[in-house]
């Protein structure tokens, strides 16, 4: 990478920090979230009147992200007692989705966030560091969403191996 470039990137970087806003507590989600690992389209109004859960992680079959997508298939079913949706986010494809949601049976959509778009909008789209790189990436979040698309919870800290159960504690106290 030549010195101009590195410059660009940089720049970019920081104009993507600046102009990233984090979703809040009590803020609306966006209307459309995307495309599912099936290609049908998602919006927030498909969920009208119900609660929801949207979870943001970096990478389809990565240790830390097949922990989270299996801790909340396991508990699947404890979350829709308690009356929730659930939706995974990345950057991945669709078809990366798909053989992710097949290989580990997850009961629940994945949409394929590939340019980004709802990761800036919930703000979890940041510069992350790594062994000494700096890079854009998702940085794992939970948000929990009442039944007018409202965030009530954000969890930002997410116990990938227990996720589920980390939700409900968060949700029933």
């Amino acid at each position: 990478m030549t010195l101009i470039e590195e410059n660009v990137v940089n720049l970019w970087f920081k104009l993507t920090i600046k102009l990233n806003v984090i979703m809040k507590i009590g803020d609306k989600i966006p209307e459309l979230l995307g495309l599912d690992q099936n290609g049908n389209e998602v919006k927030a109004s498909d969920f009208a009147g119900r609660k929801l859960i949207i979870y943001f992680y970096p990478k389809d079959n990565t240790p830390g992200c097949t922990a989270e997508a299996c801790s909340l298939a396991t508990g699947y079913s404890a979350l829709k007692r308690a009356g929730f949706a659930l939706l995974g986010v990345s950057k991945d494809s669709a078809a990366s989705h798909q053989k992710f949601a097949d290989k580990y049976s997850l009961p629940f959509p994945l949409i394929a966030d590939v340019d980004t778009t709802l990761n800036q909008a919930f703000g979890v789209w940041r510069e992350k560091k790594m062994a000494g790189r700096t890079y854009m990436g998702t940085v794992r979040t939970t948000f929990i969403i009442d039944e007018q698309g409202v965030v009530t919870h954000i969890i930002e800290k997410v116990n990938t191996k227990d996720s589920a159960n980390q939700i409900l504690e968060i949700v029933n106290s």
